[in-house]
């Protein structure tokens, strides 16, 4: 990464509490995290016994503008709900895109918008902020930190170089590869794994 999307902030961090990332990829970049205890489909996220904070990152396929196409594995599509259980009883952060539909189903609360019973806000963002070529929009649920207390975003202007899209359409900007899409970008790994570590919970609901 060059020096223009380097951060220019350093992020305070709040202790050295471990995190539990659920539902990476295989080759995570949660993996070369230190104090990250991750779950990839070989580990099974359900194996989790809790105990501490979570960045989850449920398949979205199932719940996302191209869902109809899906080919999911049988009880793929509860993996979301259950994640969101997992978020709001430790506390921590779930990861979607922004038009995904698991926000009505399980009734999370709007960017914006009232907090839900667990004290649980939203937050849309741009992956792009964080380093990733295309801006991928994201929604981000988020129990047990305030606004307030969040590690610094670091928001920046201009235009993505690339486009997450299914085809490359002749004179627009080059899309992502598939692997590109679903892979989290280190400084967002690591800004995410902050927020959950400053989280604290009080049983809600």
């Amino acid at each position: 990464m060059n020096d223009g999307l380097k951060m220019k902030y350093q992020i305070q961090k709040a202790d050295g509490r471990p995190v539990a990332a659920l539902f990476v990829r295989a080759d995570s970049i949660y993996k070369k995290l230190p104090g990250v205890e991750c779950y990839d489909a070989d580990r099974d996220a359900l194996t989790w016994r809790g105990g501490c904070p979570v960045v989850a990152h449920p398949p979205c396929r199932m719940w996302g503008r191209l869902r109809h196409f899906a080919k999911p594995v049988p009880g793929e599509r509860e993996l979301a709900i259950w994640a969101v259980t997992q978020v709001r009883r430790w506390g921590g952060v779930l990861e979607h895109p922004v038009a995904s539909t698991l926000w009505d189903a399980a009734q999370l609360p709007t960017p914006g918008g009232k907090r839900d019973g667990w004290g649980g806000w939203t937050m849309t963002a741009l992956q792009w902020w964080w380093g990733h070529r295309a801006e991928k929009p994201t929604l981000l649920y988020i129990v047990g930190v305030e606004p307030s207390r969040l590690p610094p975003v670091p928001f920046r202007m201009g235009e993505a170089s690339h486009v997450i899209q299914s085809e490359k359409r002749v004179g627009h900007r080059p899309h992502v590869s598939k692997a590109e899409r679903e892979q989290t970008p280190r400084q967002l790994a690591e800004w995410l794994v902050e927020v959950a570590r400053r989280c604290r919970v009080a049983m809600g609901p």
